[in-house]
């Protein structure tokens, strides 16, 4: 069965603790204006200065300071202020949360074989704040390589394989997308985590995970599992989608609803 998405939304009025709305790409001309943002995570809700977007109530975004990395939600727009800038940190970044295209029911998740659908950069923003320009990011890989189907070749230990098994079973793996050979996953733990790898004729090599771990984790296990059920349901019901692109990404329902349809005031669903 496929699930058919493809809608222009607009923005629906939100309080604190309602799940946050989404928000469209910034294509408006910045309003300066002083925002204030509820975490729920955190129970808060502080006021942030605003140069860079058309921002409006609904609108989920990233902001610098204390609580940088964290999502939240804008609760209220004021654009009648005078402030000293020194005093308040800055929203960075508005969460494009725009999906249009054709997804199917692949058991927990929904896959599509679009690239323009969901791609991984635009899905990691639902997650992780954007990457700083002075951050700097170094990896490194091993020969270690193992076949899909036989997660017990990953050689971990036994409670690092029960967690994992427990995160797949949670649906802590939101989001995972093959490209050719590129893999890429987003599993969701204390914070998101991002795992990359390599994909051939049923080997998986050059797997890391942006956690500490310096072996192989939790949540490199469950996006594997993940991944290997993705693909035996693409193999069994959408194999001629997947052989035609080259390319799939799932996004668990759950995550696709809460950031994609949640609070839409407009558009349409096909079923």
């Amino acid at each position: 069965m496929a699930f058919k998405i493809g809608f222009a939304s607009e923005r629906s009025e939100n309080k604190p603790g309602e799940t946050a709305r989404t928000a469209p790409q910034q294509t408006a001309t910045p309003r300066k204006s002083v925002a204030q943002v509820y975490f729920a995570g955190r129970n808060t809700t502080l006021a942030y200065y605003n140069d860079r977007f058309d921002l409006h109530r609904g609108d989920m975004v990233y902001v610098e300071g204390k609580l940088e990395g964290v999502r939240g939600c804008v609760t209220e727009v004021n654009y009648n202020f005078k402030i000293k800038v020194s005093d308040y940190k800055r929203v960075i970044a508005v969460v494009d949360t725009t999906v249009s295209g054709r997804f199917f029911m692949a058991g927990s998740h929904f896959v599509t074989f679009d690239r323009a659908a969901l791609p991984a950069s635009k899905a990691v923003g639902w997650f992780k704040a954007p990457v700083k320009e002075e951050d700097e990011f170094v990896s490194g890989r091993d020969d270690t390589a193992f076949n899909l189907q036989e997660p017990g070749s990953m050689n971990v230990s036994s409670a690092v394989a029960d967690r994992g098994r427990e995160y797949f079973m949670e649906n802590k793996v939101k989001y995972v997308c093959v490209d050719g050979a590129k893999g890429y996953a987003i599993v969701e733990g204390s914070e998101a985590y991002e795992v990359e790898f390599e994909y051939r004729d049923g080997q998986i090599s050059a797997l890391t995970c942006s956690c500490f771990c310096s072996y192989i984790c939790k949540h490199e296990f469950a996006a594997m599992l993940q991944l290997r059920e993705t693909l035996e349901l693409i193999e069994k019901n959408y194999a001629d989608e997947y052989e035609r692109t080259g390319y799939f990404a799932a996004v668990s329902k759950g995550t696709l609803f809460a950031f994609a349809v949640d609070g839409k005031e407009t558009g349409s669903l096909t079923l």
